[in-house]
C-alpha cells in the first residue's frame, strides 16, 4: 500500500483496504485531516473528482455496513437514516453518503427529484468540491452492499473515464434485457429514479444504444425491474 499522502492515493488505498480486509484506520484519519487547499489542488480535474468521490463513497458504504448492517435490513426510514446521517469525516467536515452521492458526485441534485431538481442549501464545501455536471455512469459504480448493486472497484484519476465505461457495460449486460418481439427493454429502477441524469426517456434510449444494450434502429418501451435491496453480507468484510 502506498505511503504517499496524496488525497487520491489515500481514497484509493482506503477502498483497496476495505476490499482486502486490510488496515483502514490510518487511512480514515488521513482523509479526515486533509488540508482543503491540498484537496482542491488534487481534485482540479473532472476525472480526479470522480475517482476520489467514488472511492470515498464505496469505501465508507462498506465500512458503515460492516459497523452495523441492520438499518439496511429495516424499513424506508432506517435506510434513509443510513444514507443521510453525517458519519464520514473528510477534510475537517462530516459528510453523509447522500452528501457524497447527490451533492458532490451529482453536482447538487435533489435525491428525490428524478434528476431534474437541484439540491437546496448546498454547503460551501459542496460547492467547492462537487462535479459541475452529473455523469450518469456513476449510477453503475456506487456499491451499497445489496444484491443488485455493482461490485466494488477502485477508480483512478488517469483512467476513470475508461473504467466507468467498463463498469457501465458490465452493469447493463447483467441487469438489462431487451425483448425484440415486444420491442420492450427492461431496465433497473435507477433509470426511473434518476431519469433526468440521463436526459429523460429519450436520453435513456440514446444511452442504451451508445453502450450496445439495444439495437441502434429501435425505440423500445421502457419497463422497470425491481431491485433486490437485501444486504449482501458477503460483499464486504466481517471485520
Amino acid at each position: 500500500m502506498s505511503t504517499q499522502i496524496d488525497p487520491l492515493t489515500i481514497a484509493a488505498d482506503l477502498l483497496y483496504a476495505v476490499k482486502t480486509e486490510g488496515a483502514a484506520d490510518e487511512l480514515r484519519n488521513r482523509l479526515a485531516t486533509l488540508d482543503r487547499d491540498r484537496l482542491q489542488r488534487a481534485l482540479s480535474g473532472r476525472q480526479a473528482r470522480l475517482a476520489f468521490w467514488l472511492n470515498c463513497y464505496n469505501a465508507y458504504t462498506q465500512l458503515l455496513i460492516e459497523d452495523d448492517p441492520s438499518p439496511l435490513e429495516g424499513g424506508v426510514l432506517d435506510r434513509w437514516k443510513f444514507f443521510a446521517r453525517d458519519r464520514i469525516p473528510i477534510a475537517g467536515i462530516w459528510l453523509s453518503l447522500d452528501d457524497i452521492e447527490h451533492g458532490l458526485l451529482r453536482g447538487s441534485k435533489h435525491p428525490w427529484g428524478f434528476g431534474y431538481l437541484p439540491r437546496p442549501f448546498a454547503s460551501s464545501f459542496e460547492r467547492r468540491f462537487r462535479l459541475e455536471d452529473v455523469d450518469p455512469r456513476i449510477h453503475f459504480t456506487l456499491s451499497r452492499g445489496s444484491e443488485s448493486c455493482p461490485p466494488l472497484a477502485v477508480y483512478s484519476a488517469v483512467d476513470c473515464d475508461e473504467e466507468l465505461d467498463v463498469a457501465t457495460e458490465w452493469y447493463l449486460a447483467e441487469n438489462l434485457t431487451y425483448d425484440p418481439d415486444r420491442n420492450v427493454v427492461t431496465v433497473p429502477p435507477l433509470f426511473r429514479w434518476y431519469r433526468g441524469d440521463f436526459g429523460g426517456t429519450r436520453g435513456i434510449r440514446s444511452f442504451l444504444r451508445e453502450y450496445g444494450a439495444i439495437p441502434q434502429d429501435v425505440s423500445p418501451t421502457l419497463e422497470y425491474d425491481e431491485s433486490d435491496w437485501t444486504v449482501d453480507v458477503d460483499d464486504h468484510p466481517d471485520g
